[in-house]
């Protein structure tokens, strides 16, 4: 079980909840937050989806590699972009960092939850689905994860705990 810097790292689809799950699990743990979608937008002065429409999927994942590979910290929790995956030097970068958690959520659940791919700014190719999406980076996050939370059905909390209970199980606690 990787501790490098004691780093917990989200991964996951856009709206499985990396974000609301790393905050209440940073202040559970008393670790720094770091929203890699925010760097990305402070970096470059504007909102994730206007970053997407002006440099469309393949630039916005050039950008969003550099972000990623520029990323030192320590004793954190850091929630990711649901692209991050297609980058294997983002991610082997990602991993080095700490533990890799994989916020699973089920087709349904995530169609409830993103409404309106364009305005979420879903990074995609023209005209793919969210079905399809899910199925394409599905066995990456797979792939790259330490352990898999199914949180289709729970409550942050909930997933927050089941994190807590794998950390403390795999390194005897914090």
């Amino acid at each position: 079980m990787k501790l490098a810097g004691g780093n917990v790292v989200l991964i996951g689809m856009p709206s499985s909840g990396k974000s609301t799950v790393g905050q209440m699990l940073a202040q559970r743990l008393g670790k720094a937050f770091v929203d890699t979608d925010l760097l990305l937008e402070q970096r470059h002065g504007r909102a994730v989806k206007d970053i997407l429409a002006e440099h469309g999927p393949e630039g916005f994942r050039a950008l969003e590699e550099e972000v990623m590979l520029s990323l030192r910290c320590t004793d954190s929790v850091v929630a990711t972009g649901g692209s991050v995956v297609y980058s294997e030097p983002a991610m082997r970068h990602l991993c080095s960092l700490g533990t890799v958690v994989y916020l699973q959520v089920e087709l349904t659940r995530l169609q409830e939850r993103i409404g309106d791919l364009e305005q979420r700014g879903v990074v995609r190719r023209a005209g793919q689905s969210l079905a399809s999406l899910l199925a394409e980076r599905g066995p990456l996050y797979e792939k790259y994860a330490d352990y898999t939370v199914p949180a289709s059905n729970l409550s942050p909390a909930e997933v927050v705990q089941r994190i807590v209970s794998f950390l403390d199980e795999a390194q005897g606690g914090w």
